[in-house]
């Protein structure tokens, strides 16, 4: 089963530090980097910033919510400087995802509980009381985690521009024996379900991902539940845990407390090891507080993945106004920190619709059973290398010779009983510049192929190139850094590097408008 259609994506940028590893391609971490997290930057670098996808406005970031008309958005953010440190929880506010206004900070590590850092968490709005936050506070040296809890300090404020800790129940979850204390963190929006809110919490016991579910029924005093609610081995800490439910007989969104025979559920987890998102769908069983995957879902690093590229740590929230569920993710920085701090900024102007047609899939190249990794079949036959239908598609962010380019583009293979569908967006000649992460990030497209077309979307902001094929059921988001393909100097063109001729049925292209930010 794909990623259900009642999805949004929101994209934010992130800049958590990447460092390539030969052996397994690139490791993230949240790497403290005390010389550098209070420089302050002398000016905001606006070459690759990006236009429309949210990012403040200057300086890193890393749970949204919909309130009294206006959209919330809190992040990870660094006041002092574009790295990891003197984290805070940053705020903004929109009424159409588009623009937004800076707030002050809501969360500040100033108590005993978070004084080492107040780190990621939810935001859930709560009948008769209003929104409170769910966050992880960091209490000592060693990392060792806590799950807390804030209030707004007048609910009838529609930007909530003050934010209160209590005292007296915080922490409201503490670690217990067996739990790695660095590996308890990100508690989720919560859920209503027979009188009790529930929660889930990330942790790792061992090699074994979890999510712990607690149970409440005040809000404030949490029961932790016997066993996880899920979990699997050898995956890592499973960070930023989701659970929600999508419809079985609609396309719009559903509040997170509904249950019954008529909706699936998704768990999502974003691996601290891979550094990506992936998701299973299934069956909750909220009378036994467990969750059992589909046998068509896999947990762990061969499993669903809402976005097949620079994508990881999302949230999602249910959009009243809209009756829609959007997930917030974040795209992650590829170059290095040090680049960072001369931006001033870390993390992040077209949409472009085509769809391709072809006579015949005659020509289409054997599929080898043995290419079970989509991005390692991307990185061996990129847009450069012949074949028979395709590779076709898009070069984004090209210089007007071509010497840098990033390339998003399928090619139809032939196995034995169907047509397979490779999609790519290739970086590795994105840029001139040297010692970039430069990935060919790929997905495998499950569409039926009857009608001998598919549908390719892009949105092209400065270092992102987001691209969404067959309409949306495979996705993936690359970052690059061109030094020749920027601004005026960036073009776009399609492309057939195939034997099979490939017809543009259709082409629509929008000029997109930079956002308001400030």
């Amino acid at each position: 089963m794909g990623l259900p259609k009642c999805l949004n994506f929101l994209i934010l940028a992130w800049s958590l530090y990447v460092i390539c590893n030969k052996k397994n391609g690139v490791e993230g971490l949240h790497k403290i980097y005390p010389q550098l997290q209070s420089i302050s930057a002398p000016s905001v670098g606006t070459l690759h910033q990006t236009g429309y996808h949210f990012q403040p406005p200057r300086n890193w970031i890393n749970a949204p919510m919909y309130y009294k008309g206006l959209y919330h958005l809190f992040y990870q953010y660094n006041p002092k400087g574009s790295v990891w440190g003197n984290i805070v929880w940053g705020h903004s506010v929109s009424r159409d995802l588009i623009n937004w206004k800076v707030l002050e900070p809501a969360l500040y590590p100033d108590k005993p509980f978070d004084r080492y850092g107040v780190w990621s968490g939810s935001a859930t709005v709560v009948p008769g009381r209003g929104p409170i936050i769910l966050y992880t506070g960091v209490i000592d040296e060693r990392s060792n985690e806590v799950q807390c809890y804030a209030v707004p300090a007048n609910a009838s404020d529609p930007f909530l521009t003050k934010w209160v800790k209590p005292d007296d129940y915080n922490p409201i979850a503490i670690i217990e024996q067996g739990v790695n204390g660095s590996a308890f963190r990100d508690p989720t929006t919560a859920w209503w379900i027979d009188g009790h809110w529930k929660m889930l919490v990330g942790a790792k016991k061992k090699h074994r991902g979890e999510a712990y579910l607690y149970n409440s029924k005040d809000f404030v005093n949490w029961v932790r539940a016997k066993h996880p609610i899920h979990s699997a081995p050898n995956t890592g800490m499973w960070e930023c845990p989701d659970l929600y439910p999508v419809s079985l007989r609609s396309k719009k969104g559903l509040d997170t407390s509904i249950v019954g025979n008529s909706v699936k559920h998704v768990l999502k987890n974003s691996l601290d090891v891979t550094r990506y998102d992936y998701y299973t769908v299934g069956t909750y069983l909220w009378k036994k507080d467990k969750y059992i995957p589909d046998n068509t879902s896999e947990d762990g690093w061969g499993g669903l993945r809402y976005d097949y590229g620079n994508f990881y740590a999302s949230k999602s929230f249910f959009d009243p106004s809209k009756n829609r569920r959007i997930i917030w993710g974040w795209a992650n920085e590829s170059d290095s920190t040090e680049d960072d701090v001369k931006k001033g900024w870390a993390g992040i102007q077209a949409d472009v619709e085509v769809t391709f047609s072809f006579s015949s899939l005659n020509k289409a190249e054997p599929f080898d059973p043995s290419w079970v990794n989509a991005q390692d079949l991307c990185a061996q036959k990129g847009s450069k290398i012949q074949g028979g239908v395709g590779p076709f598609g898009l070069l984004t962010l090209a210089s007007k010779r071509l010497e840098e380019f990033t390339p998003v583009f399928f090619r139809i293979f032939k196995a034995p009983n169907k047509h397979v569908i490779l999609m790519c967006s290739d970086a590795s000649s994105s840029s001139l510049a040297n010692e970039l992460y430069k990935p060919s990030f790929a997905g495998f497209v499950d569409v039926n192929l009857a009608n001998k077309k598919l549908s390719l979307r892009s949105l092209i902001d400065h270092s992102v190139v987001e691209s969404f094929g067959a309409g949306g059921r495979t996705n993936i988001l690359s970052r690059v850094y061109p030094t020749l393909a920027v601004d005026n100097h960036a073009h776009l063109f399609v492309f057939n590097n195939g034997t099979e001729k490939i017809t543009v049925k259709s082409l629509k292209a929008w000029s997109m408008r930079s956002a308001n930010i400030n």
